[in-house]
């Protein structure tokens, strides 16, 4: 008796695993199986049992069906998002000349692929140029104010000599998306942005830093933290606190590490609210490759979170190798 009353639960269960098809038959061995009890067990209140797996086969089966249609659905939108992501986060080589680079990148939502931190490096006749940045919100909705910047920053980056001309034309276009595409509430839709430029000669970088977090330089175990001696206007509001840009230049020389990150890394929390020691962390670091360098920070920052990001993370790690040696030419006298 206890063995026939289970019998309703089978569908049930399995349709939260099985397809449709699947969970009717298993309803209907299990009416079957009944049936076959009541021939040697007549006083199983059969007939009862019997309309309880009917109904909860149907049940299922139209559950089931519910299920798989969100699972489709859900993952239509996971595809969608990939190819968002391929626009604000294309994939770019890890050598440009003598620059390496690696990226690093963490949506805060567990289901998210993308969010509003970007970043962008292209080789141009002026150096490699670096950008990273962080829009206002988080997920789809400031998913088109990122790819408004970054695209902007691709066609800049190769025609404009200057870097205050880039930065004022992703100004421009994240102003002109923020028109089309007014944020919901009463609150701006801005982003911070911070634009490297590491000219081919090497031995320097430019920096323009619009409101986002510095830089910050190992050099054989020394850190600097690269401060802008003068702030530049956040992205689409230059109009309401002026356009003055300024660009700070360094000297960064073959071995020094690099390291340009958003927010969400040194504000990445522990249990007890302290915030990830990202300067005291930088500075145990030996020297390493940029790969190695943001493994270690991945690994370290879901250590201190214990896997709980609450904002989005990206970085970019930079290391200048060595220019290689001209080809000796030998001399034709001999």
């Amino acid at each position: 008796m206890a063995f026939s009353r289970l019998l309703p639960a089978a569908p049930a269960l399995a349709a939260s695993m099985w397809p449709v098809l699947p969970t009717v038959l298993l309803g209907t061995v299990c009416l079957l199986l009944m049936i076959g009890l009541s021939l040697v067990f007549p006083d199983l209140g059969t007939w009862w049992t019997c309309a309880g797996i009917v109904g909860v086969t149907v049940a299922a089966a139209y559950g089931s069906h519910v299920r798989l249609q969100r699972e489709r659905t859900l993952f239509q939108v996971r595809l969608v998002a990939d190819a968002a992501q391929q626009v604000v986060l294309s994939p770019m080589p890890r050598r440009f000349a003598n620059v390496e680079i690696e990226s690093l990148y963490l949506a805060a939502a567990a289901e998210a692929r993308i969010g509003g931190d970007f970043y962008e490096v292209v080789d141009t006749p002026f150096g490699v140029r670096m950008l990273i940045g962080d829009v206002r919100g988080k997920g789809l909705p400031a998913v088109g104010a990122a790819a408004a910047i970054v695209n902007a920053f691709r066609e800049a980056a190769y025609g404009e000599p200057d870097m205050v001309d880039v930065a004022r034309r992703m100004d421009a276009s994240s102003s002109r998306y923020n028109a089309a595409f007014p944020p919901d509430g009463s609150l701006e839709r801005f982003a911070t942005a911070l634009l490297v430029q590491v000219p081919h000669e090497g031995r320097r970088i430019d920096i323009l830093n619009c409101g986002h977090p510095p830089p910050l330089l190992l050099n054989r175990a020394r850190l600097r933290v690269l401060e802008s001696h003068a702030p530049s206007p956040l992205l689409s509001l230059a109009e309401l606190i002026g356009d003055h840009y300024s660009v700070d230049t360094f000297d960064f020389t073959p071995g020094d590490l690099l390291l340009l990150y958003t927010d969400g890394v040194a504000e990445t929390r522990a249990r007890d609210g302290e915030f990830f020691p990202l300067a005291a962390w930088m500075r145990r670091q030996p020297p390493t490759p940029p790969g190695e360098l943001l493994t270690a920070l991945h690994r370290d920052l879901l250590r201190h979170s214990r896997g709980r990001l609450d904002d989005d993370i990206a970085a970019l790690a930079v290391r200048l190798r060595e220019p290689a040696p001209k080809p000796y030419a030998a001399d034709s006298d001999g």
